[in-house]
């Protein structure tokens, strides 16, 4: 008889997110290598059609589109489905993605089946929270890692946010991603009024919070020695005060500079071919672990200045540049103009490093390994 998995926390496969993502690369190869597999899901938040053996739950209620009434749906989203794998449709195994609601990641076991938790990064340290929203979610984490079997870490620096007395529970399994073929240039596909040349831009995805320093990006850009148009990417995802704050900067702009304020662009073609074409990526991202967008910049093969910290220099080592500062971040721009063969070296160590320790098929490999073998230990 198949195992039964349970993947709970992602809004759908096909949606846009990085746990979306996730579950639309693995599930279906779970399935293939013989599980059954279920995957929550928003009302109308999934666009799959493939092996049967992956089966999409939905979630009974509309989700809001308010930001506070979202975060309230999804602790009831997640609760709810905990109940429903625990005792409804009973999987033999549930993966809780992130550790918001996952506090009571020891239902399950209570019951006889075994739950494994995905830490998300470290959530509790991003300014974009009020500080006693931080301090719950460091209490959610704490207790989902009381309840689960396993906590799963992307990466490996992760590990010194965990006590030691908790270590023996983690496991490491990277955040995957897939080779991309080869798109050409289209203006026309660009989903803002901009005339943009390829090859001859900045670009920036990211949510547009605080802790994702897109400020200092567009700061240390006004005073650098470039005449290339930065494009930024992103929906905001904070306060109205750091909105404010970003937009006064960009009114701030010097003559011959020009900001693009992208939004989200949720056509991934489209994604992609604006990331292929870019003459530089440069990746804000100062707290969690293994984020996919460094990972989809070097498969796109950009040559990548990264924000300086232990995270993203596990990822990527010696394949990107790093700053610390408005400071060094114009000097690495400058570098990257100045220097065109150092930058073709550095967008193919990129590709070459990432496919190497990160494709889907190794990481579904990885997860069928530890499914495996936790399934066939006695019930804890």
């Amino acid at each position: 008889m198949k195992k039964k998995i349970a993947l709970v926390g992602a809004r759908g496969i096909g949606n846009y997110g990085g746990f979306e993502t996730f579950v639309s690369e693995l599930a279906p190869r779970l399935s293939v290598k013989g599980f059954e597999v279920y995957c929550t899901s928003e009302i109308d938040g999934s666009k799959y059609n493939g092996n049967e053996d992956v089966k999409i739950i939905n979630f009974p209620l509309k989700m809001p589109s308010t930001y506070v009434l979202r975060h309230l749906f999804e602790f009831a989203y997640d609760l709810y489905f905990d109940f429903y794998f625990s005792f409804k449709q009973k999987s033999d195994l549930i993966y809780f993605l992130g550790t918001t609601v996952n506090i009571f990641s020891i239902l399950p076991r209570l019951v006889g089946k075994k739950s494994i938790v995905n830490m998300a990064g470290l959530e509790w340290k991003r300014t974009k929270f009020n500080v006693v929203y931080r301090k719950m979610l460091k209490l959610f984490f704490s207790l989902s890692l009381i309840g689960s079997n396993y906590l799963i870490i992307d990466n490996v620096k992760l590990i010194d946010s965990i006590e030691k007395k908790s270590r023996n529970k983690v496991v490491l399994i990277s955040y995957g991603v897939n080779d991309m073929k080869a798109m050409s240039w289209s203006q026309t596909r660009l989903p803002f009024p901009a005339n943009v040349n390829p090859d001859e831009f900045w670009l920036i995805v990211a949510r547009l919070q605080p802790d994702n320093n897109v400020h200092e990006i567009i700061e240390a850009y006004k005073e650098a020695p470039s005449d290339k148009p930065l494009i930024i990417i992103g929906d905001y995802a904070c306060s109205v005060k750091y909105r404010a704050m970003i937009e006064k900067s960009i009114k701030e702009i010097p003559l011959g500079k020009k900001i693009i304020m992208a939004g989200g662009i949720y056509d991934q073609n489209v994604l992609n071919m604006i990331r292929q074409n870019a003459f530089g990526y440069i990746h804000p991202h100062s707290i969690g672990g293994t984020n996919p967008s460094l990972l989809e910049a070097m498969v796109t093969r950009n040559a990548i200045i990264a924000n300086d910290n232990v995270f993203n220099r596990e990822v990527a080592k010696d394949s990107v540049l790093y700053f610390r500062g408005r400071e060094e971040l114009i000097g690495q721009m400058k570098f990257l103009e100045n220097n065109p063969e150092a930058r073709s070296k550095l967008k193919q160590s990129a590709y070459d490093s990432v496919l190497l320790g990160n494709s889907w098929d190794k990481i579904a490999d990885d997860y069928e390994r530890l499914f495996n073998d936790l399934l066939l230990k006695e019930s804890g």
